[in-house]
């Protein structure tokens, strides 16, 4: 596929117990399923070709014999095409009989995987029958479904764009899973068949361990594990399909369906690159790996066509569902330990903040009354200043004034017009051109304020601008840009707004909701140019620099998941599909990428504040990056759009 994914399958087939006949038909049937849908790696269950549960059977000579006839016959089945299947068969290799994955393709079996952790617990305690194939150490290929093929625990298996890996069910739940050194080795991707039995709340642990080892391998993780046709006389087997990425659960499949499932996504193999390249701590534990990998080089997978059936969040920044409730509170846990931490150092018990009657003032006041609050302080010390300019509106102004009353805050009213036109007579410039000189020397005054306020009340300047802003260097230099500590800085524009909004409706009576509320439905505006003659807002942000929620969109795409322009372009396109034309996405993404290199020495001499997320701008730790850095090649992309 394009843009550096690859489409993968996890396949659930119905099982007949002791029954390879009966199975491999099903099998056949998925995989034929799996070649439609263009999955270019499809991994089935754990002993998938006889079932899991065959008891003693498994050491019958009749039941191999048949699974090695119904293997043969999957391979003359699948013969014709390059996809990749992975299948599980109890293979008798000298003397011991082993629970093996069998990576086949194009009628061939590529390598045999035996199983490493023999589990010695439950009702199927498999050491009864099992040999571990950790300690199998074969020179010699085995003589299998009348192939001549290497068998051994640790293989990794080449595509020519990917590699992959192989465990099988406990190996996932050891101290030492195979797929660690299989990562580090190289494969990208590690699946897994298993026959994991339901019990009471192990379903969220096992989702919980594929998400937690596939962000520790920064690979994806495909699981596929026994369903309905298992013997129930003593457990229950409930088909699990579940595809996991670098710590996310991207797909997953019904539980307990009566019905075969496929379930097919498209791993971002960029992503996981771009997380290896930037952790130096994975490329370290490479060093004296044991055991070694043997590498298997498979044919060239046929590209997958069509369109991407993955879907990226709108809002990457902020959680759906009922995780968001458990997010924002987190949130702002942390903007209130660190300005309570910064407080007590320096032995201050006074903030002064700049409230503008937006969504940036209003989330650092709420956090500093949080803050104020925790360390048992009066809220009278969190000194708020409201400064009309010459774009100041009515609604920004009482909605203000009227917050800063009900929280109990101290209030001020410093107008800047008076200093703003002397400033404007000191300099020769003209007040009725409404340029960057214009706006800016409003935003300097009002910080200039600020700080001489703070100084003259033993107090600290709480700064407001957020992610978003220093992203597009949306900030005046040394203006609303500066601060003694920006408490807003890990936080990007579309969850400031959901902060606040989530503030309203949880933390407050109906006095102060009604205001956040209204807050939140204001147009964001810098309000440094005149209002319109009704009194409206005329300069409005997001018609000058493009929508919040494109650009924070592009932000986390560009620096957490490292992807190219185009490919940030190809996935907006299919995210915002309806809401904005290929046209208007192409515009703000030139936009964010001229800004972004432009506006670096903003984002160089950036006041302390805390990081909240996984992505953040300080250039203290998170982005170092020249000033001077030339955005050509980004652009250039832009342009071939």
């Amino acid at each position: 596929m394009q843009h550096g994914f690859v489409r993968i399958g996890a396949a659930v087939p119905l099982v007949s117990v002791a029954d390879p006949s009966y199975n491999v038909e099903q099998l056949i049937a998925l995989a034929h399923r799996a070649h439609e849908q263009g999955a270019e790696v499809t991994v089935f269950p754990e002993l998938c070709v006889t079932g899991y549960t065959c008891g003693d059977l498994l050491t019958q000579q009749t039941l191999l014999h048949e699974a090695e006839t119904a293997i043969a016959q999957f391979l003359r089945a699948t013969g014709e095409y390059d996809n990749i299947y992975i299948l599980g068969a109890p293979i008798y290799v000298c003397g011991a009989l082993y629970n093996c994955a069998l990576v086949v393709q194009q009628g061939c079996i590529l390598g045999i995987v035996p199983k490493c952790y023999i589990p010695n617990y439950g009702e199927f305690s498999e050491r009864r029958w099992f040999t571990t194939g950790y300690n199998l150490r074969m020179e010699d290929n085995i003589c299998y479904a009348g192939q001549s093929v290497h068998i051994g625990s640790y293989q990794i298996f080449h595509t020519g764009r990917y590699a992959f890996g192989v465990e099988i069910c406990e190996d996932l739940w050891s101290v030492t899973p195979p797929s660690s050194a299989l990562a580090l080795q190289g494969a990208e991707i590690i699946f897994n068949l298993s026959a994991s039995d339901e019990v009471t709340g192990k379903h969220d642990y096992l989702r919980s361990l594929i998400c937690q080892q596939s962000a520790r391998c920064m690979a994806g993780y495909v699981y596929s594990s026994s369903g309905y046709g298992e013997s129930s006389t003593d457990l229950v087997f409930a088909g699990n399909a579940l595809i996991a990425e670098n710590g996310t659960m991207i797909a997953s499949g019904e539980r307990f369906s009566f019905n075969p499932q496929l379930v097919c996504t498209e791993i971002d193999l960029d992503r996981l690159r771009m997380e290896r390249r930037g952790n130096t701590t994975f490329a370290t534990a490479q060093a004296d790996l044991y055991p070694k990998a043997t590498h298997v080089h498979t044919v060239a997978i046929t590209d997958c066509e069509g369109e991407l059936t993955r879907r990226f969040a709108a809002l990457p920044f902020v959680p759906q569902g009922d995780q968001l409730d458990a997010h924002c509170d987190e949130v702002l846990n942390i903007q209130v330990a660190a300005l309570s931490k910064r407080l007590s150092h320096i032995h201050c018990s006074k903030v002064v903040i700049g409230i503008s009657g937006g969504l940036d003032s209003t989330l650092a006041l709420l956090a500093s009354v949080r803050t104020f609050d925790r360390l048992r302080l009066p809220r009278t010390g969190i000194i708020g200043v409201t400064m009309p300019g010459f774009g100041t509106t009515d609604r920004t102004y009482q909605n203000a004034l009227k917050l800063m009353y009900h929280l109990g805050i101290t209030s001020r009213e410093i107008s800047i017009k008076d200093a703003c036109m002397q400033h404007f007579k000191d300099i020769g410039h003209d007040v009725e051109v409404h340029d960057a000189t214009y706006e800016n020397s409003q935003a300097r005054e009002r910080t200039q304020l600020l700080m001489d306020l703070a100084n003259r009340e033993n107090a600290i300047v709480v700064g407001t601008g957020d992610l978003s802003e220093l992203a597009l260097g949306w900030a005046t230099y040394n203006g609303d840009h500066m601060s003694m500590y920006g408490i807003n800085a890990g936080i990007p524009k579309t969850l400031v707004r959901h902060l606040v909004h989530w503030e309203a409706l949880h933390n407050y009576d109906a006095d102060i909701r009604d205001i956040l509320l209204d807050i939140v439905n204001t147009p964001i505006s810098p309000e440094l140019i005149p209002a319109k003659a009704d009194g409206t807002i005329r300069q409005k942000t997001e018609d000058l620099v493009g929508p919040y929620e494109l650009h924070d969109f592009f932000i986390y795409h560009f620096l957490r998941s490292g992807y190219t322009p185009k490919k940030i372009f190809y996935i907006a396109c299919l995210t915002f599909e309806g809401q904005y034309d290929k046209k208007t996405i192409k515009r703000w993404l030139t936009t964010f990428f001229r800004r972004f290199f432009q506006q670096q020495f903003k984002r160089s001499c950036l006041p302390d504040g805390p990081k909240v997320g996984s992505v953040s701008l300080s250039p203290r730790g998170d982005w170092r990056m020249p000033s001077d850095a030339s955005a050509a090649s980004w652009l250039a992309e832009c342009e071939e759009l």
